[in-house]
C-alpha cells in the first residue's frame, strides 16, 4: 500500500515530492496536455505531472515537427492548462532555439514562460552543452527538467526518429550527460527512445527521477502524449505506445450520428428547444 494518504493525494505535486517518490521506489505518471478542456479531466485524475510539450506543434497546430513552435505558442497553451490544473506539477517545454543561443536568451525566455503561463517548471533538451543554461535557471529559481535520448528538436542532426544510446561510446556519453545535468541541478530527466538497460543504468546512477518514453520499465516514471494514449490517431502506433482508449473512432462515430440526425430532421427534438 502507498504511504500517501487521501489527504496527500489532494495536495499539489512539487519537484521535491517527485524526489521523495524516487527515494520511496514509487512510480511517477506524466501526461502531456495542451488546453483547458483536457486539463480539467487531468486535474480530476491521479496523474502526477502535466507536460505542456512542444509536441503541441504536431498534435494541436498541424506542423510536421516541433521545430516551428514558438515561445508564444507555449505560453498560450500552458496558460490554458494552468487555469484549470492545480494539483499536478505543470512543466513547459522550451521550444527550438529559445535557449540554445545563449544563457541570457535562455533566462529571458524561460522567465517569460514561468511569469506569463503560471507553470512551475521548464524542460530543456540536451546534455552537457546546456549545463550553463541549466545552472543559470536553477540559480534564478526556475526548476528544470532535462531530456536525453531522442530529442525531437535535434531530429535532423540525429538522422530521424530512432533509438539513441546504442554502442559503447553513445552509452557512455549519455550517462555522462545525465550526471552532468544532475550536478547542474535538474529535478528530473526524461529519457526518450533509449535502450531499456541503458535507461535503467542511468536511473540507478543519478539521484533525480527519470521519466521514460520508449525507455523501458526501469525508469522512475513514464510519460505519454495524452492524445496518443487516448487513441486519437488510429494510424500512429509506435512500439512504445499503449493505447488506453480508442477515442478517435468514438468521436468519428459520434460525428456521423450527429450528421445523420441533423440531415434526417431527428435533431433537435422538442426537448432540445426553448
Amino acid at each position: 500500500m502507498s504511504r500517501y494518504t487521501v489527504k496527500d493525494a489532494n495536495a499539489s505535486v512539487t519537484t521535491t515530492e517527485l524526489l521523495k517518490r524516487k527515494q520511496a521506489g514509487e512510480k511517477i505518471s506524466v501526461v502531456t496536455c495542451y488546453d483547458a478542456a483536457f486539463g480539467r479531466i487531468v486535474e480530476g485524475s491521479p496523474v502526477d505531472v502535466v507536460l505542456v510539450g512542444d509536441s503541441l506543434g504536431n498534435v494541436m497546430l498541424g506542423f510536421d515537427s516541433t521545430l516551428p513552435v514558438t515561445v508564444d505558442h507555449m505560453i498560450h497553451h500552458a496558460s490554458a492548462v494552468t487555469r484549470v490544473v492545480r494539483r499536478p506539477l505543470v512543466v513547459v517545454d522550451m521550444p527550438f532555439m529559445s535557449y540554445q543561443v545563449s544563457v541570457e536568451d535562455c533566462l529571458r525566455n524561460c522567465g517569460r514562460v514561468i511569469k506569463e503561463s503560471d507553470a512551475q517548471a521548464v524542460k530543456l533538451e540536451g546534455g552537457r552543452r546546456i549545463v550553463p543554461q541549466v545552472k543559470a535557471l536553477v540559480d534564478a529559481g526556475i526548476p528544470v527538467m532535462g531530456h536525453l535520448g531522442l530529442t525531437p528538436q535535434s531530429v535532423h542532426a540525429l538522422g530521424g526518429y530512432k533509438v539513441q544510446g546504442k554502442g559503447s561510446e553513445a552509452r557512455k556519453a549519455m550517462i555522462e550527460d545525465a550526471r552532468a545535468l544532475t550536478t547542474a541541478g535538474i529535478f528530473a530527466l526524461v529519457l526518450e527512445m533509449v535502450p531499456a538497460d541503458l535507461a535503467a543504468e542511468i536511473t540507478a546512477a543519478i539521484e533525480v527521477p527519470t521519466i521514460g518514453i520508449g525507455a523501458g520499465g526501469g525508469c522512475d516514471g513514464q510519460v505519454l502524449v495524452l492524445h496518443d494514449l487516448l487513441g486519437f490517431d488510429q494510424d500512429f502506433n509506435p512500439k512504445f505506445l499503449k493505447k488506453y482508449a480508442n477515442l478517435g473512432a468514438v468521436i468519428a462515430e459520434a460525428l456521423v450520428t450527429y450528421d445523420n440526425e441533423v440531415k434526417a430532421g431527428a435533431f433537435p427534438q422538442t426537448k432540445n428547444q426553448f
